[in-house]
């Protein structure tokens, strides 16, 4: 039995030993233990003790050298809360200066009021310069994406754990502040992260997204443009209630209750040419057709959007990025046939695929 397996084991035993029916026992969502190690990374430049802070969190110490081993969440926030109140530091001495209690809170309050989660975004972005030295954020436009970017303008006082839980950090705090102001799921499309795999790199796929890559030059992650017009819906009232839930409602790592429209559309990518119907999609989630077809919509999408904006999305960057014939572009991406292509692609972008490979390779020439 592993440590990790003795942890839950015993935590089974206790519930079972007071009584507690086995039936009401509840699965709690569970963090992997390289973020605990990420988040403790940076206590070796202070004179607070890890040991101590794990023990209030009821994090058992033996499991930071297990790979495998995963905590509550409850726990995991617990430990959150610890360090910022221990160090007065939001940024658990990851990073040159610390960032004091009260950081979160202003970044808020200095989003709040913007009209859109574009001028939100472009707000966090001042704001993280004026606060962080060592990584400027930045964000990148383009007529069909969005790009968060944080580039690292100089090393981190930390080693590599404590460098890739400062990424993992303020790619969780700024997505989940930007979705919250919105009000709207921002599943994101593809992030790529400026470092090696991690041991806990299998957890994300529903931290992040399905489709993540590493060892990039600075971080980047991908969303549709069109969101950055939702406008930002919170309030005064709705953001005392937010900073009451913090840090839970920051640390909440796995979104796959509100997460499955990234993971529909990369099944549906993987699929290609094949064009899985609901029923077909539902099963391979485990869930009824008409539960996925709700989900969706709470996630202010539908099948029929995911499929048309992965085919558009995949024949614009075959066509400007490759030769692949049109006919192929047209079957490879399961349409009947290329008239019916030619016709789908004119409605989304205004110019036939053959017109617009041309326009595109004059304007790089």
């Amino acid at each position: 039995m592993t440590q990790t397996d003795a942890y839950y084991a015993t935590i089974a035993n206790m519930k079972r030993a007071s009584g507690t029916p086995r039936q009401q026992i509840k699965i709690q969502p569970t963090v992997a233990i390289g973020f605990v190690n990420g988040m403790l990374a940076g206590l070796g430049r202070t004179e607070l003790r890890a040991g101590t802070l794990l023990d209030h969190a009821q994090i058992a110490s033996n499991l930071l050298h297990d790979p495998g081993a995963r905590i509550p969440v409850a726990h995991y926030a617990a430990l959150y809360r610890l360090i910022n109140e221990h160090l007065d530091d939001e940024g658990f001495a990851l990073f040159s200066h610390p960032l004091r209690r009260g950081t979160f809170e202003f970044l808020c309050r200095a989003t709040l009021s913007a009209a859109t989660l574009e001028d939100a975004l472009e707000r966090i972005a001042r704001f993280m310069r004026v606060v962080l030295e060592d990584i400027e954020i930045e964000l990148v436009k383009n007529p069909r994406t969005a790009v968060l970017v944080m580039h690292q303008e100089q090393s981190l006082p930390v080693g590599p754990a404590g460098r890739v839980f400062a990424f993992e950090w303020l790619l969780r705090m700024i997505h989940g502040l930007a979705a919250w102001l919105v009000a709207h799921p921002l599943p994101l499309d593809e992030v790529a992260f400026p470092y090696p795999p991690p041991l806990h790199e299998a957890d994300y796929d529903l931290i992040f997204a399905p489709r993540h890559a590493f060892d990039a030059k600075q971080l980047e992650a991908r969303f549709p443009a069109a969101w950055l017009a939702l406008p930002v819906r919170r309030d005064e009232a709705a953001l005392l209630a937010f900073l009451a839930d913090a840090p839970a409602s920051i640390t909440t790592l796995y979104r796959r209750d509100r997460s499955l429209s990234p993971r529909v559309r990369e099944h549906l990518r993987n699929a290609l040419p094949e064009s899985p119907t609901l029923d077909q999609l539902a099963r391979q989630f485990n869930l009824s057709p008409r539960t996925l077809h709700r989900r969706l919509e709470d996630e202010g999408t539908s099948l029929r959007a995911l499929r048309e904006s992965l085919r558009q999305e995949l024949a614009i960057d075959w066509l400007t990025k490759t030769m692949r014939p049109v006919s192929r572009i047209a079957a490879d991406l399961g349409f009947a046939d290329a008239a019916s292509f030619y016709r789908a692609f004119t409605a989304w972008t205004g110019h036939g695929p053959r017109d617009y490979r041309r326009k595109s390779q004059r304007g790089s020439t």
